[in-house]
């Protein structure tokens, strides 16, 4: 079972130690897109959505996400974060969504700036549903991470 991290030698899951691993400045850029009907997306530019304001809404449930993520996913670390935004880009034809966590910790924060962009896209969602049940949610992926043992990453495609 060697290379992975999340098994020990007799295959369980476990939370890697990361007592040994130096503290450093860490920052993750997530991102995706909901794409929707011109009337949802007018909507919601406009501020005509009967549920209210979707998009601080949504920024606020995504960085309410980010300080979770540790609930929700199994094996990640509670981490203390620094910093979490979440930003929107609105176009005819849907809202892409891009948020960025921050720490100065012993592990990374990609799982935290995947669940704040998900999160923010699964609100948008909830939030105009009852103009468009057919958005479609996707694209959610990593942008780039800084600081760490592994260094800086970045998309190139």
């Amino acid at each position: 079972m060697t290379g992975l991290t999340h098994l020990d030698e007799d295959g369980a899951a476990r939370m890697v130690d990361v007592s040994a691993k130096a503290v450093t400045a860490r920052e993750a850029i997530a991102s995706g897109r909901i794409g929707m009907s011109d009337e949802a997306a007018k909507a919601i530019t406009d501020g005509l959505v009967k549920k209210g304001d979707v998009l601080a809404v949504a920024r606020v449930a995504g960085i309410m996400a980010a300080k979770r993520t540790a609930d929700l996913i199994p094996l990640c670390h509670p981490i203390a974060l620094s910093a979490v935004t979440v930003d929107f880009d609105l176009d005819e034809s849907g809202v892409t969504v891009t948020a960025t966590a921050r720490t100065a910790g012993q592990t990374g924060v990609e799982m935290e700036a995947l669940t704040a962009a998900s999160t923010a896209l699964l609100t948008i969602y909830d939030m105009a549903k009852a103009l468009d049940k057919g958005m479609v949610i996707d694209n959610v992926r990593l942008i780039a991470k800084t600081g760490g043992k592994s260094g800086d990453w970045r998309r190139t495609s």
